[in-house]
C-alpha cells in the first residue's frame, strides 16, 4: 500500500508541472484604463476621436491571458479574414475551452457564428461576454445585429441603442430607428 502511495504521489509530482502549463491564466485587469477609455467614448467630439479610442479598447479586449490564448486568437481572426469560417470557429471554440474566462474568446466565435447564421449560438456566446464586461458594446451590438436577422426588431433596437449609449460613433448607430419626438 505504502508503494502505490509513493507511486501515486510521484506520478501526480511529475504530472503537476504539465498540468500547470495547460491552464490558462487569468485575464489581465484592464479595469482602470478600460473606465477612462469608456468614459473618454461617450464623450468623443467626433467620430475621427472617437475611432481613436475604440482602437484602444480593441487593444485591451483582444490581448490574451498568454501566448497560446493569443495564438489561437490571432490565427481563429486569420482564417475569419480568410473566410475559412469553419476551421476559424473551431479555433475559438479551441480558445473558449482553454481560457472560458477570456471574454473575447467568446465574442469572436459568435461573430463566426453570426457569419454562419448560426445565430442562437450566437446570442449565447455573446450572452456569456456581456455577464463578463457590460461595457462591451461590440457585443451589445452583435446581439442587435443577431436580432434584426432574427426580425425581433424590438430586441434588436434596445440592443443597438445600449451599445449607442456606450459608444456614440459605433457604426451600427445608423441602425437605431429614433421614435418620434424622442432623443438618441
Amino acid at each position: 500500500m505504502k508503494s502505490a502511495v509513493c507511486t501515486l504521489a510521484t506520478i501526480l509530482a511529475l504530472c503537476t508541472p504539465a498540468l500547470a502549463e495547460t491552464a490558462c491564466p487569468p485575464t489581465p485587469d484592464t479595469t482602470a484604463e478600460r473606465s477612462r477609455l469608456m468614459a473618454e467614448l461617450k464623450i468623443a467630439p467626433d467620430e475621427e476621436t472617437g475611432r481613436a479610442i475604440e482602437d484602444a479598447i480593441w487593444r485591451q479586449w483582444i490581448k490574451a491571458p498568454d501566448s497560446r490564448a493569443q495564438d489561437l486568437l490571432d490565427r481563429g481572426m486569420q482564417r475569419r479574414d480568410a473566410y475559412d469560417f469553419e476551421a476559424a470557429e473551431q479555433l475559438f471554440d479551441e480558445l473558449v475551452a482553454y481560457c472560458p474566462h477570456y471574454p473575447e474568446g467568446y465574442n469572436q466565435r459568435a461573430f463566426i457564428r453570426f457569419l454562419r447564421e448560426r445565430y442562437d449560438a450566437a446570442l449565447e456566446d455573446l450572452d456569456k461576454v456581456l455577464e463578463m464586461r457590460p461595457d462591451h458594446f461590440a457585443a451589445l451590438s452583435g446581439k442587435g445585429l443577431v436580432f434584426f436577422r432574427q426580425g425581433r426588431v424590438e430586441l434588436s433596437q434596445k440592443a443597438l441603442r445600449e451599445a449607442v449609449r456606450l459608444h456614440p460613433w459605433l457604426k451600427e448607430r445608423h441602425m437605431v430607428i429614433k421614435p418620434k419626438g424622442e432623443e438618441l
